[in-house]
């Protein structure tokens, strides 16, 4: 059976995604569960604008995050982290937690993909990290300090 994917399914499919999937597996398990609809000719064409739509949203946030790209440039974040005697945080500092803190201090939704991190910062101290939009780049201080 020929069906839209409503969400993400692991080992199945992605979020509006089309595939054909055994007839028991969509009527016993993803109907149920709502995850999937049958992909009728009506379906199908409510799908592509929704597909429209999201790729004209994003190019319209993308178009301003870049236009604004100027205001992230030289922000110097501070966040304050628990950390032992050695300088060590209790939990590390991900590319989410410094995404959230850009989008206060900035205004700007930053999202965690366009910051480049290798590894969670582990440590008290200051760092400098770079964030890319499209062909841009901007680069920031965070400060991480104990509690």
């Amino acid at each position: 059976m020929k069906v839209i994917f409503l969400h993400d399914v692991p080992r199945q499919g992605k979020k509006y995604e089309v595939k054909e999937v055994s007839d028991g597996f969509v009527k016993n398990f993803l109907f149920p569960r709502k995850l999937v609809e049958v992909a009728t000719d009506k379906a199908l064409a409510r799908l592509e604008l929704t597909k429209k739509s999201l790729v004209a949203e994003k190019e319209i946030q993308d178009d301003l995050l870049e236009k604004n790209f100027h205001d992230i440039n030289g922000v110097t974040l501070t966040m304050k982290e628990k950390a032992n005697e050695q300088g060590h945080l209790f939990a590390g500092i991900h590319k989410e937690e410094i995404s959230k803190a850009l989008a206060e201090a900035s205004r700007l939704s930053v999202k965690p993909e366009m910051i480049m991190l290798e590894e969670p910062i582990r440590e008290l101290g200051e760092f400098s990290i770079n964030i890319v939009v499209k062909d841009k780049k901007a680069k920031i201080t965070l400060k991480v300090e104990g509690i």
